[in-house]
């Protein structure tokens, strides 16, 4: 497939149209007007290799983001991949993982994560997100309470526990006297670039090899690095 063909395909507009999740702060930080992080950075080197200019398209939720491409506003996406969400995207390898974590109060009888899954738990969890969608289909006891972000959910309403990102979560918990975060982590999340299943499959094999390029070149790495997000690691080859 050409550059040409490449760019007419995934960027049908003329400008690739990256959806940012902002949310998500292991993966992309700053304001909608200067965002930075590894998703920034990887929006636009695609954008730099099929030669068309890159519009950052900032959400304050995954949901949004995935709304973006699911009602073609957006061209790519930067999300964890989810059985629920590959029916509209087709999604690369992950590029980068973290991790899912609990936390609940110091004097909590959970002691693992294995322990969150009974009658009488309820677990915040941010409305939409990769471990709202994983927790959704897992648990088969415990009750999910959505909201902004699950710790604040959890902190406002005296829940049992709250879900999200393990170095968020850690800093809530250090922020927080009389919390403490449930180990082993609950869930991987793989982290990935994703496009409107309606591209072609061609165009979907490039961006899949774009993928597995710049993990091989230190690419993620580097970026990971500079935006100081160490909780974050990059995936093995496909």
């Amino acid at each position: 497939m050409t550059t040409h063909a490449l760019a007419d395909d995934l960027a049908p507009t003329g400008t690739l149209r990256a959806s940012i999740n902002l949310g998500n702060p292991v993966l992309a930080q700053g304001t909608p007007d200067a965002p930075t992080g590894v998703t920034v950075d990887l929006a636009r080197e695609l954008a730099s290799r099929i030669g068309v200019p890159v519009d950052l398209l900032c959400f304050d939720a995954a949901r949004d983001s995935f709304a973006a491409i699911e009602d073609g506003r957006a061209d790519v996406c930067f999300l964890a991949v989810d059985p629920a969400r590959a029916e509209a995207v087709a999604f690369s390898a992950p590029y980068a993982v973290i991790e899912g974590v609990f936390v609940v109060p110091g004097d909590s009888p959970l002691t693992t994560s294995d322990d969150v899954d009974r009658p009488g738990v309820r677990v915040g969890v941010k409305n939409g997100s990769a471990y709202d969608l994983f927790l959704t289909r897992t648990l088969a006891h415990a009750e999910l309470v959505r909201g902004a972000e699950g710790t604040t959910v959890f902190l406002d309403e005296g829940l049992e526990a709250g879900a999200g990102i393990r170095q968020p979560v850690t800093d809530f918990a250090a922020a927080h006297p009389g919390t403490r975060v449930l180990e082993p982590r609950f869930m991987e999340i793989q982290q990935a670039v994703g496009v409107p299943r309606s591209r072609s499959g061609a165009a979907v094999d490039a961006l899949r090899a774009f993928v597995e390029d710049v993990k091989a070149s230190g690419f993620v790495a580097e970026s990971l690095a500079r935006s100081g997000r160490t909780d974050a690691s990059v995936a093995p080859p496909a």
